[in-house]
């Protein structure tokens, strides 16, 4: 009868109420929209971000930020902390094994209470023993569902940092971008400024001379108020911009970095091969992490299933117990003791079945957030596809209203010192030079940014070189 404890017990601990992890179809179609052909061979998360961006002191800054960043810092120590817990939970399908020594010295009353003379006695008693105590016995599987919870959670959490490594390159390359833009759109606007004071300067002079109207002083002076104006919100935005990219890189920027090369120099990748949409469940680390999620909501169904059946725990010691520490280790002082536990739940007012009841709702809130994330990540995708297809188009057609607007602006001021032309032609052609200039900034700075948020949204800016294909 007693060999055939162990292989019963051992049959039982093999039991598993963990449900069948069923992962829902994917919500995304197959293609994406006005994808005609696919490159099976090439993918954009494969580039290495210093490929990505080519520029020398963007590469050194993105180098900083994974180095000193907080968040990163803090989605670090997260995944740390989380592979502890699990090496918590993973030591509870183990007994542990402590010894213990003991030493006991107790006063008892006299026996005979009719002879007072007769003293009370004293008793010693040392002990030292190896055993376990209160070893779960995991005879339907609660306690391997939550190792297996823990270690799903552990992985998620490292899916976790490996998101906000690519969150943290795109928002630095962003950062840089912005303060390009800020950098060359004040330096715009200070030399439009400086043009502006000497037509103010030239009509005040006409003005002395009777040979224009004060009118034209006016619009002058309102012309030179507005750039001023403009000169201080470029400012602004080039010291925001700044305050926003030290607080990503997380420390002083160096001094010795690379000169930043213009906008219109920046050497980024912006035709990236997006691959199928279902590329994007290994490349993103945000929707694995949510996978991670949805497996440890199942796997915490399987115990809260398990908590409605018997719990058996033993605890059981070996060792020696003696009234004399000369005597405590002979043989006749050995002792041991094995006491099995077996607890049935009878009455919990409700509380086992409103676990598995949250365990449950928990997973179909995990298999929600599963799903969003693979809708969020595709249209991301799309986003990116079709600000590729038309940014190009867009510059284009902006750089030939610039040469459009340097050309009238040319004429009207030849047209204006010849005498054939008012100055309002002239002011209004200079404003419309300016914000043809200013608007092609914009839109270049426009364009990085969508290359950045496609590359990011396929999964890029986990490795600092191409990937082997």
């Amino acid at each position: 009868m007693r060999r055939l404890v162990l292989p019963v017990v051992m049959a039982l601990s093999a039991c598993s109420l963990t449900p069948e992890l069923v992962r829902p179809a994917r919500p995304i179609p197959e293609v994406y929209p006005g994808q005609v052909t696919t490159d099976a061979t090439a993918h954009g998360a494969d580039l290495g971000w210093r490929s990505m961006f080519g520029d020398r002191r963007l590469q050194r800054l993105i180098a900083l930020a994974l180095e000193n960043n907080r968040d990163l810092r803090i989605a670090v120590l997260n995944v740390e902390a989380v592979q502890a817990q699990y090496g918590i939970q993973r030591a509870a399908q183990r007994p542990a094994i402590d010894a213990t020594g003991n030493a006991t010295r107790q006063r008892s009353a006299a026996n005979d209470t009719s002879n007072p003379v007769v003293p009370a006695a004293g008793q010693n008693q040392f002990g030292v023993s190896v055993g376990t105590s209160a070893f779960e016995m995991d005879l339907f599987g609660r306690v391997r569902a939550l190792s297996d919870a823990a270690f799903a959670r552990y992985l998620a959490s490292d899916h976790g940092r490996r998101a906000a490594q690519i969150a943290l390159v795109g928002a630095v390359a962003d950062a840089y971008f912005t303060e390009r833009l800020a950098q060359e759109q004040l330096q715009l606007s200070e030399r439009t400024l400086a043009d502006w004071r000497q037509s103010l300067d030239l009509a005040r002079r006409l003005k002395a001379a009777r040979q224009s109207s004060g009118l034209e002083v006016a619009q002058a002076e309102g012309q030179v108020a507005t750039a001023e104006a403009d000169v201080q919100a470029r400012r602004r935005a080039m010291a925001q911009a700044g305050h926003a990219l030290r607080l990503l890189v997380g420390a002083e920027i160096p001094a010795g970095l690379p000169d930043g090369l213009p906008l219109q120099a920046q050497p980024v990748v912006s035709q990236l091969p997006a691959g199928l949409p279902s590329d994007l469940l290994y490349r993103r680390p945000d929707i694995q992490q949510a996978e991670q999620a949805l497996v440890a909501a199942n796997a915490d169904i399987g115990a809260a299933r398990a908590a409605f059946f018997p719990r058996l725990s033993l605890t059981a010691s070996l060792g020696y117990t003696s009234p004399a520490m000369g005597s405590l280790f002979d043989g006749a002082q050995r002792a041991w003791s094995f006491a099995p536990q077996l607890s049935v739940p009878l009455f919990s007012a409700g509380r086992l079945r409103a676990e598995l009841r949250l365990a449950e709702v928990r997973k179909s809130s995990a298999v929600v957030a599963y799903e969003r994330a693979i809708e969020t990540a595709f249209r991301e995708v799309a986003d990116g596809l079709a600000g590729r297809e038309t940014f190009a188009v867009q510059l284009e057609a902006q750089a030939r209203a610039v040469a459009s607007a340097e050309r009238r602006a040319e004429l009207s001021n030849l047209r204006y010192r010849a005498g054939t032309e008012g100055r309002l032609e002239l002011l209004d052609a200079q404003r419309q030079l300016y914000a043809a200039r200013q608007a092609q900034l914009d839109l270049r700075r426009s364009a990085f940014g969508s290359a950045v948020a496609l590359y990011k949204a396929l999964g890029g800016g986990l490795m600092d070189s191409d990937a082997r294909l």
